[in-house]
């Protein structure tokens, strides 16, 4: 007898709202559908286990099912099942109070996952593809009779008694003219693979061709035939639900480059597993990374007992480790998730502290455990370590004992081995201990081979992250200063309080400061005749470290002030007053010849520092064939 009712939810408006909510998300139909058979399956395998269905199992996997020409898909499962009384329960009601409530509290809502994921709407998401739905399930009590719903996608059903043989749930779906693209194989395909990857039950969609081998011919060669096989979609058991201590290198591997068709194989990879305070389990995999921050994110896949849920993890993953790749599954995260319950749950605060403290736990065990090694990577590391240490103080804490910094001797320090080794060498007379550093070792190396006159060492800094960090690490070092090389004369970035005696008289330095502004003729660079070393340059043209470090911090989109990037350079062009060409210039009878070899001068500065192009370039090549002739 077929009885005619419905759906108790007390208002005509939830059809509409939820097609309405729902609609730039509908392919998540097949998922809520497959893991409510997965759901079943899992509980008849339970209560096999406890001893209370003593049956014969069979066949439990999943299956999905298009006909194209009748318009349907179907989703068939071998699970617990439903009695007529079970359907009225958990179908006609649903799982909130209060409907009409819900609808004027969420009309205006454009978050559709939460909607979903609060009031269990899940089996309703089927209404966003469909005009007519069908149940068809038998329960797997003993004696139950199986029974079909039906519903054309308004409030009124209808439920009555049918023939099924074995017990499940076979859930069919009469799609719409307006999803019409759900009825394309390879549409259906791509949302399997999308949701159904590592599902604990094996799903499977239509049948695939497989060539066999069929006997031989005549040669003895083999022959063949196609076949027609059911094409599982599924890996039962992905790795993350393994123990570590069953898994090998290459099976880590293997995943990886499952997950991640062309990319190089990760450095290292790091297992997740916890279950308390909250579920985790998942495998983290650091990729190898270019100097720069253009690398695809959200390679990071979040799961739910196994149910791919997005890729979008930034409340779940600290933003530092969202270059890293790989899984992250937690049943108590919901399926449906909106950002409002990322941001707000208790449990994912928690789970992003446990992943901050296991990768840095990971780490500094790389450094302990293999130094060499983990210096070898710490070109690829290295722009995780100070990115964490510049966005999660708590990472920073512990990165302290394995960040790295490397010298232009290809040297590596932790931050307080450095600090020791330059400790008296390199403090001036204030107090401050000075870290030299250079930012291209090739472009800046006249003032690298300076500083290393005086024994000085020098940072290489050369990553687009390095300008940030850099300032932190003067805001964490106590009575620690970072100055580039090239930010002013050696004896003044490091200034020890000794000077050198000029052999230049005050009047002949102010010749010699006259005619260097002749030469360089450019009102907005800053002159100065300076007692150096008479091995030093004759001249150096430096940029101030504020405005260089504003300039590279800037440049990376940092420090608050873009306008940096469009300020002209204000340079200070220094001249050794004890350099012999300073007498030489000084010496020379004719003005023009004094500016001549000024200008010469200044243009091997310019040179040194990759400044030098164009006319100007071709002009200082002809004067140094001129000089050179005479």
């Amino acid at each position: 007898m077929k009885e005619k009712g419905t759906i108790s939810i007390h208002t005509e408006n939830i059809f509409p709202i939820i097609k309405r909510f729902l609609y730039s998300d509908h392919e998540i139909f097949l998922r809520e559908l497959i893991s409510n058979a997965v759901d079943a399956t899992q509980k008849i395998k339970r209560l096999s286990s406890l001893g209370e269905y003593q049956q014969e199992l069979g066949d439990l996997a999943i299956e999905v099912m298009m006909n194209k020409k009748k318009k349907t898909i179907t989703v068939r499962d071998r699970g617990i099942g439903m009695t007529a009384e079970e359907i009225k329960k958990y179908i006609n009601q649903i799982a909130f109070s209060g409907a009409t409530e819900f609808v004027e509290k969420f009309k205006d809502s454009a978050d559709a996952k939460e909607i979903i994921g609060k009031f269990g709407l899940g089996f309703y998401s089927a209404f966003m593809v469909s005009n007519k739905v069908e149940i068809i399930t038998k329960s797997y009590q003993e004696g139950s009779e199986a029974a079909r719903w039906e519903c054309d996608g308004d409030t009124e059903f209808s439920i009555s008694p049918t023939k099924k043989k074995e017990r499940g749930t076979e859930i069919i779906l009469h799609i719409n003219e307006d999803s019409t693209e759900f009825l394309e194989e390879s549409r259906i395909q791509g949302i399997l693979d999308k949701y159904a990857k590592f599902l604990p039950v094996t799903v499977k969609f239509g049948q695939k061709d497989k060539s066999v081998e069929d006997g031989k011919d005549k040669d003895g060669n083999p022959k063949y035939k196609t076949i027609k096989v059911d094409n599982i979609i599924n890996e039962n058991e992905p790795i993350w639900t393994k123990a570590p201590s069953d898994l090998s290198d290459e099976d880590y591997l293997k995943f990886y480059r499952d997950l991640y068709p062309f990319s190089e194989d990760p450095q290292f990879w790091i297992h997740l597993n916890v279950d308390y305070p909250f579920n985790l389990t998942g495998v983290l995999y650091f990729p190898k990374l270019k100097n720069d921050f253009e690398v695809p994110k959200n390679k990071i896949q979040l799961y739910s007992r196994q149910v791919f849920i997005t890729d979008e993890v930034k409340d779940i993953v600290p933003e530092f480790l969202m270059l890293l790749h790989g899984v992250i599954d937690s049943p108590d995260i919901p399926l449906n998730v909106s950002r409002s319950f990322l941001q707000s749950d208790s449990n994912v605060k928690k789970i992003n502290s446990y992943i901050t403290k296991k990768v840095a736990d990971k780490l500094g065990e790389l450094f302990k455990k293999d130094r060499e090694a983990y210096e070898e990577k710490w070109a690829n590391i290295g722009l995780f370590v100070k990115y964490g240490m510049l966005t999660e103080e708590k990472f920073n804490e512990k990165a302290k004992a394995f960040a790295l910094v490397k010298n232009t001797e290809n040297e590596y320090f932790t931050l307080d081995e450095y600090q020791e080794k330059v400790a008296v060498s390199q403090k001036d007379k204030d107090g401050n201990t000075i870290l030299l550093y250079t930012t291209d070792v090739a472009k800046q190396d006249t003032f690298v081979q300076s500083a290393k006159k005086r024994s000085y060492d020098v940072l290489v800094m050369n990553e687009v992250i390095d300008s940030h960090w850099i300032n932190q690490l003067e805001q964490k070092l106590e009575k620690t200063q970072l100055k580039r090389v090239d930010a002013d004369t050696v004896d003044k970035l490091i200034d020890t309080g000794d000077s050198q005696d000029s052999v230049l008289s005050e009047e002949e330095q102010n010749q010699l400061k006259e005619v260097f502004t002749k030469a360089v003729d450019n009102t907005g660079i800053m002159i100065s005749v300076e007692s150096m070393a008479p091995d030093e340059m004759p001249v150096s043209i430096t940029l101030p470290e504020f405005m260089r470090r504003m300039k590279d911090m800037a440049a990376t989109g940092g420090g608050g002030m873009p306008f940096m990037g469009q300020m002209p350079d204000t340079y200070n062009v220094s001249v050794n007053a004890n350099h012999a060409l300073s007498n030489k210039i000084l010496s020379a009878k004719r003005e023009d010849t004094r500016v001549k070899y000024a200008k010469q001068a200044y243009d091997l500065a310019l040179l040194s520092q990759n400044m030098l192009d164009g006319p100007s370039l071709t002009k200082f090549i002809q004067r140094s064939v001129e000089l050179a002739a005479k």
